[in-house]
């Protein structure tokens, strides 16, 4: 089984565990709302582009309202666990696009809740989050308002991205990547000037 499966099987089960009402990470989404996203990410292939194009945004809004709303969330999950189908671009592309994608909301879903505690991760899991990050970095963070160094803790730096004050950020991958995405919800050290890591926490990250 590949990471991403092991990740969208983990997803699942979670999913699953606490209900279609639980909160997330993501701003105003319940896990019936997060469900849905993947749902239409995968097989709703017309509104998939307004999940990046801030243009198309309205349509993807107002589709996967339809698709929380209209599907019984045990058929929500099992649309999820089945994987995209095979008509979808996503099929073929799994472990590329899909492995960051299904951590990253599985930890959405973990991480809203107040006891939440890292996964430990194997080393093939550390490495297929790892390889995303310096690209990931050099989208999501160009805009921030400091000059960023991704470290890991034995000393590797992964991307420097962003303008202004100097603040380094050391962390597992696995807390990186979720960084990236917008999550503030991490294990990491901020080094450098408290109001520029304030800023950065507060900047608009991720797609």
């Amino acid at each position: 089984m590949s990471v991403s499966q092991r990740e969208r099987s983990a997803l699942v089960e979670t999913l699953r565990t606490v209900g279609p009402e639980a909160p997330t990470l993501c701003e105003g989404w319940t896990t019936r709302d997060l469900a849905a996203h993947l749902v239409l990410r995968e097989r709703r292939l017309d509104a998939t582009a307004g999940i990046a194009l801030p243009a198309l945004a309205s349509y993807t809004a107002r589709v996967q309202r339809q698709i929380a709303d209209s599907t019984d969330w045990d058929d929500l999950v099992a649309k999820i666990a089945a994987g995209p189908p095979i008509y979808s671009p996503f099929k073929l592309l799994d472990p590329l696009v899909n492995t960051s994608e299904m951590f990253i909301h599985h930890e959405d879903v973990r991480r809203a809740a107040a006891d939440w505690q890292p996964r430990i991760l194997d080393d093939q899991t550390v490495a297929a989050l790892r390889r995303p990050i310096p690209l990931m970095a050099r989208v999501t963070m160009a805009r921030v308002p400091a000059r960023v160094t991704l470290r890991t803790p034995d000393g590797a730096t992964l991307a420097t991205v962003g303008t202004g004050v100097l603040v380094d950020i050391t962390a597992e991958p696995s807390e990186l990547l979720l960084f990236c995405s917008g999550r503030n919800a991490v294990r990491a050290t901020f080094t450098g000037d408290d109001e520029a890591i304030a800023s950065l926490k507060a900047a608009k990250r991720g797609l």
